[in-house]
């Protein structure tokens, strides 16, 4: 089983930028699918970013295009999201999922089989 724990997060000013990373407990991590997705308070979780397997093609949120990038670091078992321009609307708190590629609806949080325990963003305007 794969166990995902994510790091990163804090407080942060409208326009500033924080890098997240989540770590993968096993180096199967390399074969799977990887999001992330966020959810504010009193609202439902959404599609951030994704990554495939192989770490060429990524996926975003339009929320976020231009802003986010989204990048894996297979020998180091690690995904990363960096965060950008960060506006006070991006305050959540931010999951990283993984998905085997077979089962893998890019922006459906069912599809994901392990999910980190989240990091808090919080930004201030």
């Amino acid at each position: 089983q794969v166990q995902l724990v994510e790091s990163g997060g804090g407080l942060v000013q409208a326009g500033g930028s924080l890098r997240l990373s989540c770590a993968a407990s096993e180096r199967t991590f390399r074969l799977y699918s990887l999001g992330w997705f966020r959810q504010a308070p009193g609202k439902e979780r959404e599609f951030v970013a994704a990554v495939t397997w192989s770490g060429v093609i990524t996926y975003f949120a339009d929320f976020v295009k231009g802003r986010f990038t989204i990048s894996r670091d297979t020998s180091a078992n690690t995904v990363y999201l960096q965060m950008n321009n960060l506006k006070p609307d991006d305050t959540a708190v931010y999951y990283c999922a993984a998905a085997k590629p077979a089962d893998w609806r890019i922006r459906s949080p069912e599809s994901y089989d392990y999910w980190g325990r989240g990091t808090q963003v919080t930004v201030s305007s």
